[in-house]
């Protein structure tokens, strides 16, 4: 179910946004491979010996030795979380409770074409948006790697490392989208669709700098993207890229089933 005039006008008025996010991804991404050397290793060990807590807060560990455990420590902690999810947050207002706070959905269901196709063809517009940076995340990861330290890279880790990023970021995204389904006006869409994520990152936040927050793990969809226990092959965690794959499903039906149910008002 996908309308192809819907979805080309929505992936245009994302494209902007995509290519913006992309340009802040490429800067990370070369600025941190480009650091990878004893020299700065060390470095950057030593600055997260100075404030052990507030690095660990935001994933970040000493001690790397590989070029994946590095980007792994530097990247993956906050870098690749939070972006994505910004651009998420964005698109999915954009594409629902935008197009009803202003009444331009009277267009849309007016057309011949159901709800649930237009439903549909926003979600796909918004996993495409996720696909695009994740990808682009990999290819500029491997590109830069190999151009820099050719053959340190751990290629095969590093793709389920990122796919387990991808369906990171399908759960989160079906969070923004959900609520950009339930209400009708961008106040609460993005209140609620940026509330809950930012909520659950920040008690990750508070998981990682361990005591008597470690407890938060368990209500956090992050904890089930351990990038450090992804790429040693841990079972629990490569199960847990399944988990939340699954769970975005779920949620993306429910969206459907809300937005072809509710009363738009127009």
């Amino acid at each position: 179910m996908l309308n192809w005039t819907l979805y080309k006008k929505g992936m245009k008025s994302n494209l902007l946004i995509i290519v913006i996010f992309m340009a802040i991804l490429t800067l990370y991404t070369s600025v941190m491979v480009s650091m990878y050397n004893p020299t700065a290793m060390k470095t950057l060990n030593d600055f997260f010996n100075t404030m052990p807590q507030i690095m660990k807060m935001v994933g970040m560990t000493a001690g790397s030795t590989t070029l994946l455990g590095f980007l792994t420590t530097y990247l993956y902690g906050f870098i690749y979380l939070v972006f994505p999810l910004i651009f998420s947050i964005l698109c999915a207002n954009k594409l629902v409770a935008k197009y009803v706070d202003n009444t331009s959905m009277s267009s849309l269901v007016a057309a011949p074409v159901k709800r649930s196709t237009i439903i549909f063809t926003q979600i796909k517009v918004l996993l495409t948006g996720v696909f695009i940076l994740i990808a682009y995340s990999t290819l500029l990861e491997i590109i830069i790697s190999q151009a820099t330290f050719p053959g340190d890279l751990d290629i095969p880790r590093l793709l389920i490392l990122n796919l387990g990023l991808l369906a990171l970021h399908m759960f989160l995204a079906s969070i923004c989208f959900i609520f950009s389904c339930v209400f009708s006006d961008t106040k609460n869409s993005i209140g609620w669709g940026a509330g809950i994520p930012a909520l659950m990152f920040v008690l990750q936040m508070m998981a990682n700098a361990g005591g008597n927050a470690a407890n938060a793990k368990y209500f956090t969809a992050f904890t089930l993207f351990n990038p450090t226990e992804i790429v040693a092959w841990t079972p629990f965690y490569l199960w847990a890229i399944g988990i939340l794959a699954f769970a975005s499903i779920v949620i993306y039906f429910a969206s459907v089933e809300i937005f072809v149910a509710k009363d738009l008002n127009i």
